[in-house]
């Protein structure tokens, strides 16, 4: 593990053990600590240039979420994969995320269709790669964007909690899927034309035909990564 500080943001009201959790959660989820590995409080203050007490309360945010495993007195390792656990947490996002957008298509108001349409907007005007090949990063958290946009309208600050955590996960395997040098799941189909045939028939007030193309959409990429060799 290198020992060269990560940059974190603290600018207000963020304390450093919400600009940890961010900055950690991040580094999982694109792999830089794997699944299974041990996160020694030390090395992790060392790499983050941060406290040990901050860094614990960041570890202890991250294990609510699943992605780290709180050990009684062994302290902290990221969390496994496998491919039952894929199928699982896509299960639950189905659930969860469909749900969350019946409620927005019956209660949506004006403010969540300008919020879904500037989201959408947005996405497709962002390429999904960058110059090497990677997944760009300003696509990336477009795309996170036009999903919570989706749910926005749902009235429930607890489902939309739910699919953001759910949808973290789901990235985690995304990216470990990825051989090196590879393209992400993504590029492999017409993402663009999913989000646009999603946003239209949620801006439509079409709940049953949003969701049938949600579970579509959440379904395809994993049936992708399943069918890759995951890295873990």
């Amino acid at each position: 593990m290198s020992s060269a500080p990560v940059t974190i943001d603290t600018d207000p009201p963020r304390t450093m053990a919400s600009a940890l959790a961010d900055s950690l959660r991040d580094d999982i989820i694109k792999g830089v600590h794997a699944p299974g590995a041990k996160l020694a409080i030390k090395e992790l203050c060392q790499r983050y240039d941060a406290g040990a007490i901050p860094m614990r309360e960041a570890l202890s945010r991250l294990a609510t979420s699943g992605l780290v495993v709180a050990q009684d007195q062994r302290g902290f390792r990221v969390a496994d994969v496998s491919r039952a656990e894929l199928e699982d947490i896509t299960d639950a996002r189905i659930h969860i995320e469909c749900e969350a957008l019946r409620r927005s298509i019956a209660r949506g108001s004006l403010d969540w269709e300008e919020r879904l349409a500037g989201a959408q907007h947005r996405l497709l005007r962002l390429s999904m790669l960058a110059g090497d090949g990677s997944i760009n990063a300003a696509w990336e958290s477009a795309h996170d964007a036009f999903h919570i946009a989706l749910i926005s309208g749902c009235g429930s600050h607890w489902l939309v909690d739910l699919a953001r955590m759910l949808r973290d996960q789901t990235a985690r395997y995304r990216y470990l899927s990825i051989v090196p040098g590879g393209e992400p799941p993504e590029s492999r189909r017409d993402v663009a034309a999913e989000h646009r045939a999603l946003a239209e028939a949620a801006l439509a007030r079409d709940a049953d035909q949003a969701c049938a193309l949600l579970t579509e959409h959440l379904q395809a990429t994993t049936q992708i990564v399943l069918g890759s060799a995951l890295r873990a």
